[in-house]
């Protein structure tokens, strides 16, 4: 897919995007529910407050957690506000929020095959202004680091996947040591070295990860705080609000979907 499109696409809970790449840069966005973005180093998440800078060439995937709106905004290779080379989540203003749904609002994504999907982006001076605004609001964008990194070692590998089959398990690293037979020592050390994180910090990214997907599935805060490993409902709003700057229970109310958060304008119909 050679150019990265601006539109906005509608995707169904559960609703994949296979693994393709763009000769463009390309910033994903989901006005509602969560999106994960996923390439070779890991996974990126993407909730209602942040976005997504996927870089030219990139191989990802997408993966829609709750009915959402996929808002990506196409930018042409030599045109990186950020200098970034790698995925980069994002934080999402009020205004760079608007700013994404005006300009990828013009354009609805339609089934391949049956016409182009999508509509050329209008070069009109009105849209142009937008689009400017658009990309000072990016430059000024804080970067969160929102990843959880994927390991290539087959031992560290074998660790993952037992935290991802059970993110609530309170195991040690020595227990996962014993059941992969491999050393503590020698997991310390890959998770620094392969992963950048400590296994504490990496479990509760781990553990964020399946909180965001179980809150676009509208589970309560309790159950989510339970079956994610938090011991109480208070310690798991506590980590909650400090990753993402405001707590699970108005999470959905800053992620709701933007039919309930706005009113039709008055021409809507004509």
């Amino acid at each position: 897919m050679p150019a990265a499109p601006t539109h906005t696409r509608p995707l169904a809970s559960g609703e994949r995007v296979d693994p393709h790449r763009h000769d463009d840069h390309q910033i994903v966005y989901a006005g509602s529910g969560f999106l994960a973005v996923t390439t070779d180093a890991g996974t990126w998440f993407a909730p209602g407050t942040r976005a997504l800078w996927v870089p030219a060439g990139t191989v990802h995937s997408h993966r829609a957690h709750g009915n959402l709106d996929m808002h990506t905004l196409g930018l042409p290779v030599d045109e990186n506000p950020l200098g970034l080379t790698a995925p980069t989540v994002l934080s999402v203003s009020p205004l760079l929020r608007e700013l994404i749904l005006a300009h990828t609002g013009h354009a609805r994504y339609a089934t391949p095959g049956t016409h182009s999907p999508t509509a050329p982006v209008s070069t009109t001076p009105e849209r142009l202004r937008l689009r400017a605004v658009l990309l000072d609001q990016l430059r000024v964008s804080p970067q969160q680091p929102v990843h959880l990194p994927a390991p290539t070692d087959p031992r560290l590998a074998a660790v993952c996947d037992l935290l991802h089959a059970a993110p609530a398990d309170p195991v040690t690293l020595a227990e996962l040591g014993a059941r992969t037979h491999t050393g503590e020592r020698t997991l310390s050390r890959l998770f620094r070295s392969e992963l950048g994180m400590t296994f504490p910090q990496w479990r509760t990214q781990l553990r964020l990860f399946h909180a965001l997907r179980m809150l676009a599935e509208d589970t309560p805060v309790t159950t989510v705080a339970h079956r994610c490993g938090w011991a109480s409902a208070s310690a798991f709003i506590d980590v909650f609000r400090r990753a993402y700057g405001h707590t699970p229970g108005t999470h959905h109310s800053r992620d709701a979907p933007l039919h309930r958060q706005r009113k039709p304008p008055h021409d809507a119909t004509a």
